[in-house]
């Protein structure tokens, strides 16, 4: 069994560096390069950040190619209906790199809840602790926490919001149930929630789909929060909103938002780099998830998170 690796240099020396003796031990694993046309024709090949659209004219240089392992979440943009058509076998690390993303998720929730950026700011101007003079709407006691899409991100928040004491909403227009929330329309969703955590691929449908209205609903001083896609939420109508209510972005469109932009100097804005996915040792985590999959894939095993044909056209 031959392989090889797809990705740029920063992910190879960062995400594949240190299991590459294991993937040398597995099969015979060969280069590892961002330059398509410098593969070798092999049965297997290990991709990640960087790695171009594995198009047609690719796979004829490729005709022995079976299986794709991707070392992080999404496919979109690299696997192209080429791929699919010629019946290759995917595989991605989008569970492994779930977690962190709904660690992140919950953390932020928890922290909006008990406004800390906030009072660590006012605290550093004043040096002073006001315990009672806050509103009843500071804490994380009974709030109701909306997740917007039941997605692999999204049922995760929902798994590990488990233990604490939040009301759980759900919308997605393709699940009816999901256990640990309720499942309720898009309306009821911003109008009831304190927090709205969004987990929406970015679809042509989905473009902007929290829109003015939907964030109108929210409450005042209740908080978006974003780690799906930045176009998924409508960056001018958030601005106009972000007075009222507050907002945590780890995505946003375009990325990274042009230096004048309002949401920037917005203290009801919290923006980080996007940050909320895998990194530092996070990405031996998806490292591992590759290397159990190649070596499933060896064995005459069917890959355990595969991605199949039918998916395509709802990836994130």
């Amino acid at each position: 069994m031959r392989g090889a690796g797809a990705m740029s240099a920063e992910a190879a020396a960062t995400v594949l560096a240190p299991v590459l003796g294991d993937l040398k031990a597995i099969c015979d694993f060969g280069p590892v390069t961002q330059n398509l046309g410098e593969l070798p024709d092999v049965d297997l090949l290990v991709t990640g950040w960087g790695c171009p659209p594995i198009t047609a004219e690719v796979l004829e240089r490729l005709p022995g190619l079976k299986a794709i392992v991707h070392t992080a979440g999404s496919v979109k943009g690299f696997v192209t209906d080429a791929c699919w058509e010629r019946g290759i076998a995917v595989s991605s690390a989008a569970s492994a790199n779930a977690l962190p993303v709904a660690e992140y998720t919950v953390a932020m929730i928890l922290l909006t809840g008990k406004r800390v950026l906030e009072r660590a700011r006012d605290y550093r101007a004043t040096k002073q602790i006001g315990h009672y003079d806050l509103p009843p709407t500071v804490g994380n006691y009974g709030a109701t926490i909306g997740i917007l899409s039941a997605s692999m991100i999204g049922r995760r928040v929902i798994e590990l919001l488990r233990p604490y004491d939040f009301h759980v909403l759900v919308h997605d227009p393709f699940v009816t149930e999901v256990d640990g929330a309720e499942s309720v329309g898009i309306t009821e969703l911003f109008g009831r929630s304190d927090v709205v955590s969004v987990h929406t691929p970015l679809l042509p449908e989905t473009r902007g789909l929290v829109n003015h209205e939907l964030l109108g609903l929210l409450r005042d001083d209740a908080v978006l929060i974003n780690t799906a896609r930045g176009a998924v939420v409508d960056q001018e109508a958030l601005a106009a909103e972000a007075g009222r209510i507050r907002a945590v972005l780890d995505v946003t469109d375009p990325e990274v938002l042009p230096a004048g932009h309002p949401l920037w100097h917005n203290d009801n804005v919290l923006i980080t780099p996007h940050l909320a996915g895998s990194q530092g040792n996070e990405w031996l985590r998806l490292a591992h998830h590759a290397v159990a999959e190649v070596r499933r894939w060896v064995a005459g095993e069917p890959f355990l998170t595969p991605v199949p044909a039918e998916r395509r056209e709802r990836i994130a």
